[in-house]
């Protein structure tokens, strides 16, 4: 006997089944936004084909998320669950060395579709994911800022070294080597950022 196959899920009626409210309703959503994103790209990702995947409504989605961009956003956030402390090896240069590679590792992969279609569409559209620009970054400069105040406290740099455009200058070449070639990132692309401009930039002043 031939299974049946399973219903397409922009036909199903979300009013049919049990309503879900609070982190179970947000599961589902976040579970059916990774589902889509590693099935058709973040290009054709639809707000709408998420809603039915999740078995919810549009309406659902942008009382939340007023676009798509801030709900992948907040499905990657969820994905990655609590995020890692800053490294703290004892060196500065290995501790930007193990953020930029931990960066390098997620960018091969969903995470990675996410963010090239995210960083274009935020440069095509930057009224509208004004609140994305303003987000993306926030984690990452963190951590860039508390390695460099313990790499001052080590006095392997001045304090006067620590400026806004150097905190994420790393992470940012990381980020263009991805969208000009791709993943996965060369082990030698991380070192020769760090050691061939992160480093003589914030040694410089000594």
């Amino acid at each position: 006997m031939a299974l049946s196959a399973e219903p397409d899920p922009q036909q199903v009626d979300h009013r049919t089944l049990p309503r879900r409210r609070g982190e179970v309703l947000y599961a589902a959503i976040f579970d059916a936004t990774l589902a889509e994103l590693a099935e058709v790209g973040y290009a054709r990702l639809a707000m709408e084909r998420i809603a039915a995947r999740a078995h919810t409504s549009k309406a659902s989605l942008y009382k939340r998320w007023p676009n798509r961009a801030e709900l992948v956003v907040a499905a990657l956030r969820h994905q990655r669950g609590e995020p890692e402390p800053a490294p703290d090896t004892g060196s500065l240069r290995e501790d930007v060395l193990t953020l930029l590679r931990r960066a390098a590792a997620r960018l091969d992969g969903t995470f990675g579709q996410a963010a090239r279609g995210l960083m274009a569409e935020t440069l095509a559209d930057p009224d509208r994911t004004a609140t994305v620009r303003a987000t993306m970054f926030v984690a990452r400069n963190r951590y860039l800022t508390e390695i460099l105040n313990r790499a001052v406290a080590r006095e392997e740099i001045p304090a006067s070294a620590i400026k806004p455009h150097i905190i994420g200058l790393a992470p940012a070449l990381v980020d263009h080597h991805f969208l000009m070639h791709g993943a996965p990132i060369p082990e030698e692309v991380l070192t020769n950022i760090v050691d061939d401009i992160l480093l003589p930039l914030l040694t410089s002043t000594q």
